[in-house]
Parts: structure tokens; sequence; C-alpha cells
């Protein structure tokens, strides 16, 4: 593929007008043979989201759709507006497509280890959404085979893209907020009384369960366990810990500059929801990190609007705090002489500590910079996931490290699959964060991997060191 620099000035009508174009002319235009060809494997709620921001690209040819709901690859193949792009119900033809040099993943979550994992093997990079995946061992597969095919492994953790979150993390590194010792991140909503239940029934004729489930437990189908609501159950996916923690986390880790963690804690359940979902809908998780604490706490049914981290990730130093979300707040602490905060009552007697007349001031000035985040979550601003796909495209003409590769993303899911771990076992899971290994817990170590279900073992087994 050429050096070609992104054009600008395209509109969606432009793009949306070239499905009426003949196959012959549409390979004319802005010359669609030296353009990166993507492939797209996952139509839902991401996926259309990928097409539409890889539509707006200029050198890029959007080749081809996998998908296992064949009314969704019918949309899509129309949506894509390319007479050429072709329409796959096996995304193993797919990868036989030379014109494809990478792959956007957009699946549910059980699927994006293996999938990543083969398009690596076939000389393809990909862009894989968050989370990773849904045990710890899959992504050191992924880092393997990313490694051993030097591929370019993008994943879709986008938020640390976002200008805001770049100086957040010189305020960080400048020292300014003093020691950090703890970070508080929650994620609040209200969905109750939840989703509803959906029986147990066949599978709709249009819909290919039985590769729609892949290297996943059979299990009967329900609605549920399909489109969408894949996500709350623990077959597909490890609930709010994993995919909005997933965004969340990535950022603490990038800021903080770590590993990961040495322990962690996190309890919670099914409280408040009357639905058939499985994952939390109340989760509550520490870790342990060398020098700082971090919280996190998962509500889905009750919005808490008056708690100050569900503005976003609150950092807190010795000598001021950070507010972090998009935009960024640094909040001074107050420089007291600590006698004085002693209770006072009636006073001490004598012998007592000594109250001083020392006056409180700021250890730091306030200040506020960045720009709010991505319109979709609410709040106006940067597109970081654009951006993140503009740092795919680039680097798999340069072949440099992205700023969200797969090894960040591995990171980031090794912290959030083990507070779930955690969570399911009951107790604290120690963690050595150099030789990603459980400590001391042979239940925890054996939860770090799950079982494919056949063929998909033997494939797996074909590719990467298991």
């Amino acid at each position: 593929m050429p050096e070609q620099p992104e054009k600008t000035g395209t509109t969606r009508r432009t793009f949306l007008g070239a499905a009426a174009l003949s196959a012959a002319s549409y390979n004319r235009v802005l010359g669609a043979n030296d353009r990166i060809g993507v492939g797209f494997i996952g139509f839902g709620l991401i996926g259309k989201q990928h097409v539409t921001d890889f539509k707006k690209f200029q050198d890029v040819n959007l080749v081809g759709l996998c998908e296992t709901y064949k009314p969704r690859l019918e949309e899509g193949l129309k949506y894509m507006g390319n007479p050429n792009a072709k329409g796959y119900s096996d995304f193993r033809r797919m990868y036989e497509n030379k014109d494809i040099d990478g792959v956007v993943v957009a699946t549910p979550d059980h699927w994006h280890a293996l999938l990543t994992i083969m398009a690596c093997a076939a000389g393809k990079d990909v862009y894989v959404e968050k989370p990773l995946n849904v045990c710890i061992d899959e992504g050191k597969w992924m880092v393997q085979a990313a490694r051993a095919h030097k591929r370019i492994v993008v994943v879709g953790s986008q938020r640390r893209h976002g200008s805001g979150v770049a100086e957040a993390k010189k305020v960080v590194e400048s020292g300014v907020l003093g020691k950090i010792h703890s970070i508080r991140i929650a994620s609040y909503r209200n969905v109750y009384p939840g989703f509803g239940r959906t029986p147990v029934s066949d599978p709709p004729p249009y819909f290919d369960y039985d590769m729609w489930l892949g290297p996943a437990p059979k299990r009967p189908y329900t609605a549920h366990r399909g489109i969408y609501h894949f996500r709350w159950f623990w077959d597909y996916s490890g609930g709010q810990m994993t995919n909005l923690g997933a965004h969340t986390i990535d950022q603490v880790l990038w800021l903080m500059n770590v590993k990961g963690p040495t322990s962690v804690m996190s309890n919670g359940g099914r409280y408040a929801l009357d639905d058939d979902g499985e994952t939390p809908d109340l989760q509550d998780a520490i870790w342990t990190f060398p020098g700082f604490t971090m919280n996190y706490a998962i509500r889905e049914a009750n919005a808490m609007r008056g708690d100050a981290a569900a503005r976003g990730q609150v950092y807190l130093g010795t000598k001021g705090s950070m507010v972090l979300s998009g935009t960024y707040e640094v909040i001074p602490e107050m420089k007291i002489d600590p006698v004085n905060d002693i209770p006072r009552f009636t006073g001490q007697p004598i012998g007592g500590p000594v109250y001083t007349d020392v006056k409180p001031t700021p250890w730091i000035q306030p200040s506020k910079g960045g720009v709010a985040s991505d319109p979709r979550y609410g709040t106006g601003g940067e597109d970081t996931m654009a951006m993140n796909e503009r740092d795919w495209l680039d680097c798999m003409r340069s072949r440099k490290r992205p700023l969200c590769e797969v090894e960040d993303g591995h990171r980031v899911a090794i912290a959030s699959h083990l507070a779930n771990m955690s969570l399911r076992l009951g107790r604290a899971i120690r963690w050595d964060p150099d030789k990603e290994q459980v400590i001391g817990d042979r239940e925890a170590a054996a939860m770090c991997v799950r079982p494919y279900r056949a063929p998909w073992d033997g494939v797996l087994k074909s590719l990467v060191k298991v």
C-alpha cells in the first residue's frame, strides 16, 4: 500500500452517492486500488458506527462484511455504499480475500480473541473492539499472534486519544497533585426493572446461532442470548466491568504508567434488576497497585447523580484532586497545621496538642483543561473513536506502534477479569503483574482460561501456544 495522505472535505452525501455507481466506475473513484481494504465482522450497534466512520476516510476501500444475522448482512452491504463489497456468513471466507488488508472485529466479546488470532495468521491487521476478550489467557494468545505475524492490532479503548486525557497525563506526571494515593471511578445508570426475560425457543431461520456461539458453550437459544443483550451473560462477556470498565481503567493505567495490580477484591451481584441477566447490576471493586489504590463502583439501578465520581475518574493526591472526563479539573487541597484539624470539643486538657493560628491556604492553584469527550456519550466534543480508527490506518502504513495497542488492551482486560474473578469466588486475588500470574490460588488461576468448544479449540491450538 503506497503512502497516501488522508483527504478532507468529503461529505456524507458523496459516500451515499457512491452506492449508485457501477462496479467499474467505483474502482476508479479516488484511486480505489491504492486504498486500504477493510473488512468488517459484525454489523451491530458498534459495527454500524465503524462502517459509518470508515466511509469518511478517503484512503479506505470498504471491501467486505461478515454477519451471522442475515437481515443485518443485507442492510450492512447496502449501507456500505460499495457495489463491489462482498457479504460473508463465514469469516474464514472473508479472510481469504486478498483485497482485505485489515479487519474490524465488532462482534460479541467471546469471539474477539479467536477472530483476531486467525486474522493475524491470515496476514490481516486488526481493529478489535473492547473488551479485548473474556478471559486473561486469551489476551496472552492475542499478543502472541500479533507479535508472531508482525500485525498492527488496535483495541477500541479509544478515549485515551482525547486531548484532555493527554493533558491530564501531563498533570499527573508533573507531580502538582502531590502523592496520588487513590483513584475513584464510577459507572452509574438506572435501567430498573431491567430488560425482561426471553423464553427458550428455536433460533430464527435467518440467524446462524451455532456460528454466533463459536467457541462459547452450547446453550439453548433465547432472544437475549443474541443481539445486543449478550453482554449480561458470563458465557459471552463480563458485564459492565469489562464493558465500561475497559474505557476508564485503560486511562488510569496509562496516566499512572502501571502494568497492573498486585491484588484485587470485588463484591456485588444481581441485586435489583428483574430480568434474565447474570452479570452484576451492582459491583464494587478495589485494586491495589504499587503506591495507590483504585476503587470502581458500578450501579445499574440508581444513577447516583450526587456522587462526584459520576463525573469521571477522580485522582486524589496529597496536594489536590483531579476529575477527568474528557475535560479535566484540578481542585486544590488546603494546607493546614495538622494540629488544628483535631476536634476541639471543650478543648484539650493540659499536656495535649496545642492549637495554632496557622490559616488554611491552597497547596496548588486550581485549573481546567481538555475537550469534552465523544458526543455519543452525551457530553459533546471530540470523536475519539474516529481518532483511534485513523491511528490504526496510519499505523498500518507506517508499521509503528498505535496508541491503543493490543498489549494495552490485554492489561486493561486483566484488571477487569481479576475483579470479576474475585466477585465470583468471594475472595481477594493476588496477582503478579510482571509474570502475569495468579499468586497462591489454584481455583483463581484456573479461571484465567476458558475451554473452547469444538472445532474451535483445535483451530486455536493450531495457531498459538496455549
